[in-house]
């Protein structure tokens, strides 16, 4: 897998852009609470990929190739102009996109995309403040910074991204987990936000399937064939 450089203007819509090709051998896609734009390069369709809430242990045939856009948060809702609620673990297939040729974004998704995005308002920042909030207290202290009810924020993650405040910050931190290089898993935990590093284990089990040590030792959930 290989990471795009994405160009400052498009960051803000954009988090990021790679282009993976299967080799054969196990793969894992994490939790992620973002919505992905996934581009298969060998016979051009777009699917607008959901978060995904729980870790999927695969193994694709060797040669299939895609592109994947991460978007922000809140921005797939603007690109698509619909509600993401629904969306999580699920995958929705598009035959057009206006402003986005397919074959093109296959081949040169920077370039389209830049294109297709730049002269469109930029949603507002709200969501991606509120995000940002969570990441460090709850869901009743982040409302109250932003001075709206707990409900208002619940339906704008909802919508814009397809979790709740609660879900979105927990996947959050369990990427915070995964993201780690080293250190001792107390430490760890603390950074990411957990109460405790059991607390840690019992989130981290719950959205990888085993607990940390044993994910990072290789000791992981048998892959399945992914033949799409």
């Amino acid at each position: 897998m290989s990471s795009l450089v994405v160009p400052p203007a498009l960051l803000r819509w954009v988090a990021g852009i790679e282009v993976a090709t299967a080799v054969g051998s196990a793969a894992v896609d994490v939790p992620d609470h973002a919505t992905t734009l996934l581009v298969r390069t060998d016979k051009p369709e777009l699917v607008v990929m959901g978060p995904r809430t729980r870790a999927a242990y695969h193994v694709a045939a060797p040669g299939h190739s895609c592109v994947r856009v991460r978007m922000r948060p809140g921005r797939a809702q603007a690109l698509l102009g619909r509600s993401l609620n629904g969306l999580a673990d699920g995958a929705l297939p598009l035959r057009e996109l206006p402003d986005l040729d397919i074959d093109q974004l296959a081949a040169d998704p920077v370039t389209v995309l830049e294109r297709a995005l730049a002269d469109r308002p930029e949603p507002s920042g709200r969501l991606e403040e509120a995000a940002r909030l969570l990441v460090g207290t709850t869901v009743t202290a982040t409302a109250a910074r932003l001075h709206i009810s707990e409900r208002r924020l619940h339906a704008l993650f909802t919508d814009a991204t397809g979790l709740s405040p609660k879900h979105f910050a927990r996947i959050d931190r369990v990427r915070t987990v995964l993201a780690a290089d080293t250190g001792r898993w107390a430490d760890i935990a603390a950074t990411a936000g957990y109460y405790d590093q059991s607390h840690m284990t019992a989130e981290f089990r719950h959205f990888m399937g085993v607990p940390p040590a044993a994910f990072t030792a290789g000791r992981r959930p048998a892959a399945t064939s992914c033949t799409a």
